[in-house]
């Protein structure tokens, strides 16, 4: 039987001369993901979030925007075990031009849309950059 996991994080972007960018971090396996991890203790989803952005990313100028929140499932192996993981991903502006790479990952870039979603190497996430870029487009960041 699987353990159960919940991470949460959010689709990070900043806008710089006009263009909308947004920030991937290079997981220590290879994986080119957003700022997430698991919850602690009693935390709401959006405060995960935020502290995985400030941990994570070195960023603490940023908000979580309203209307947005997608999950994601995988699995995997660790520690002997089968871990069913789900994810939920906010989208979140960030007022900072820089992120500073934390010890968990290998590197991290802003990247335009389409050099994000070629870079992204999950299918899930993925699938979310889309649905966040369109939210976005449409307006969605309004609050």
């Amino acid at each position: 039987m699987p353990v159960q996991a919940v991470s949460a994080g959010a689709i990070l972007f900043r806008d710089t001369r006009g263009r909308r960018e947004y920030l991937l971090l290079k997981s220590r396996p290879g994986d080119w993901e957003f700022p997430k991890g698991g919850v602690e203790g009693d935390e709401e989803l959006q405060q995960t979030a935020i502290r995985e952005v400030r941990e994570e990313a070195g960023i603490g100028d940023f908000r979580l925007l309203n209307g947005f929140r997608r999950d994601y499932d995988y699995v995997f192996q660790a520690g002997g075990k089968t871990i069913h993981k789900t994810v939920h991903l906010f989208v979140a502006e960030s007022f900072e031009a820089s992120a500073e790479l934390s010890a968990e990952h290998r590197d991290l870039q802003w990247r335009d849309y389409e050099q994000a979603i070629n870079t992204i190497t999950q299918d899930g996430p993925r699938e979310i950059l889309r649905e966040a870029h369109d939210f976005l487009n449409e307006g969605g960041a309004e609050i």
